[in-house]
């Protein structure tokens, strides 16, 4: 099913160190930015490293940034420690989150998923998803790749998180 671990979100990610003092800037993957201050704690660990254990963290300070995320981590106080924890992965453990409402699905949930035509045709699985800004977009890797949009009602007929699948009115024979 599920790629990652369902127990943990991936919210963000550490990038470069910001200033002297320990501060880092946060690269947010929640759909506002500034969102994923929202969650405390945190827990990090190498972002490449998915047989790593998470370990949780405390934030000394964060804030919006212009249009970016910083933050200072407790024992973090300085450049060359700041440049260490670059490139970690930021997550929340699933329970942190409030429940979907009905009919609205977080992202974490489609990707893994199969996905079948209306006809019982499989097209492949979720790989992950796209923000187009009109709507967001299904990439199915199949026997190749598919865009589909998330649309509800006329594409998007049927996610059944319990069995594992999304249906679809959509031809398997369709050109992206």
């Amino acid at each position: 099913m599920s790629k990652s671990d369902p127990a943990w979100i991936t919210v963000g990610r550490i990038g470069a160190p910001y200033g002297v003092k320990g501060w880092v800037k946060i690269q947010s993957y929640t759909e506002i930015p500034s969102n994923i201050l929202d969650y405390d704690p945190w827990y990090l660990r190498p972002e490449k490293a998915v047989d790593t254990e998470w370990r949780e963290v405390r934030l000394d300070e964060a804030r919006a940034h212009g249009k970016g995320i910083v933050a200072k981590f407790a024992g973090c106080d300085d450049r060359d420690a700041a440049a260490l924890m670059r490139g970690q992965a930021i997550a929340i453990r699933r329970q942190q989150l409030p429940a979907a409402e009905e009919g609205e699905y977080y992202w974490v949930d489609l990707v893994g998923l199969r996905v079948e035509t209306l006809a019982g045709v499989e097209l492949g699985h979720v790989d992950h998803l796209m923000a187009t800004g009109a709507n967001d977009v299904l990439v199915v890797e199949g026997e190749r790749q598919r865009l589909i949009p998330f649309v509800t009602g006329p594409i998007v007929k049927d996610v059944d998180l319990d069995a594992g699948v999304i249906r679809v009115d959509w031809e398997a024979d369709y050109l992206e």
